[in-house]
């Protein structure tokens, strides 16, 4: 792709776009050491093979979305070069808060610095849940009402025993600093999203493990909302699967991702870098925003990156990034998403167990 090529801007359309540029100042992704391979889960299931992953991260004993995405939001104000005091909202998204009546974001708030004037909660919308806090802070800052929102898409998805779910629910997400285009990292060009009422996954209040319609996840579900999302925003703008160096979407397994991306145009070589599922598994409400992420840690200046999220229930949020100059010089001052999953200790399926809280003693 051309470093020169414009993103055209259309005066009126369905494109979210503010009045007032901004871009993605800082960034940062964790992912737990613990690994569980797919064949260890199959070995107690006596599923042979056909496996949807490779293997997938695990949170440990002391880590659930809170502390993960501490981790990741300190990363991101490395990357961004400000102070947490700096920052007017964190918001924090994902389906498995620890709390149910309590905040994930005011601790994370307090925990990285930020000040007590500030903008904190929580945002819901399945697998979905960060990228729409991204589209909230690209309000807030294009708005003039704050120069810094820190976003985060976490989970510590769970998957009930011996379920399809189980193979791929995986822990981990990112965190991103939006903020003014003059000190960004990389240009959010234009975003939209694209929601209807399609109940693929859901989980009602008491219910331990969420539930799932099968194969009616993917085609009325999944690949719709994914494909629906990613065209109108090339619509909107004149672009192409071509024009992108780089595509990520939402990866509840290896092959939706794959198989969606061709159906865009987009050759595998634009896929890989930010096709994370098959090592890490699938990270819920930080999977696209996670394959960001690894991306940024190798776009070169001009580069053109389409991310589009999918959340059950259902919706999709597509964006079209823009990799600027500061980049190449800022993402060395934190850990790159290849070194979290290079970090990797295997773990047994009791220890799963153990680590999940799937232990009850009484």
């Amino acid at each position: 792709m051309k470093q020169d090529q414009q993103v055209p801007q259309p005066e009126k359309g369905k494109l979210l776009q503010p009045k007032i540029k901004v871009g993605i100042v800082g960034y940062g992704a964790y992912v737990p050491r613990y690994r569980l391979p797919a064949k260890e889960i199959g070995r107690i299931w006596g599923n042979q093979g056909g496996y949807p992953v490779k293997e997938k991260a695990v949170a440990g004993l002391d880590e659930d979305v809170i502390t993960m995405s501490i981790e990741a939001a300190r990363n991101a104000l490395k990357r961004a070069d400000i102070s947490a005091d700096e920052l007017r909202a964190v918001w924090v998204g994902s389906e498995s808060h620890p709390y149910a009546v309590k905040p994930s974001g005011t601790v994370v708030a307090e925990a990285i610095g930020a000040p007590n004037d500030i903008q904190a909660g929580d945002w819901e919308f399945a697998c979905k849940a960060g990228t729409e806090a991204m589209v909230a802070a690209m309000g807030m800052v294009g708005s003039g009402m704050g120069d810094y929102a820190l976003v985060a898409g976490m989970d510590t998805a769970q998957g009930k025993p011996g379920d399809a779910l189980e193979y791929t629910a995986a822990s981990g997400g990112a965190a991103f600093i939006i903020g003014p285009l003059n000190s960004a990292l990389a240009s959010i060009e234009a975003s939209y999203s694209y929601v209807s009422d399609t109940p693929d996954f859901w989980r009602r209040e008491y219910q331990v493990y969420p539930e799932h319609g099968q194969r009616f996840t993917g085609e009325p579900a999944y690949f719709e909302h994914v494909e629906s999302a990613s065209r109108t925003i090339f619509a909107e703008t004149g672009l192409k699967a071509q024009d992108f160096a780089y595509a990520v979407f939402h990866q509840p397994n290896t092959k939706f991702p794959q198989r969606i991306g061709k159906t865009l145009g987009f050759t595998p070589e634009q896929i890989a870098p930010g096709l994370l599922a098959p090592v890490i598994g699938n990270t819920y409400s930080g999977a696209a925003m996670i394959g960001l992420t690894a991306i940024l840690d190798i776009a070169e200046e001009g580069d053109l990156i389409l991310m589009t999220s999918y959340g059950s229930g259902a919706g999709s949020d597509s964006f079209i990034i823009k990799a600027r100059k500061p980049l190449a010089q800022r993402r060395a001052k934190a850990l790159s998403t290849q070194d979290y999953i290079a970090r990797r200790t295997q773990i047994d399926y009791a220890t799963y167990l153990r680590y999940r809280g799937e232990i009850r003693m009484r």
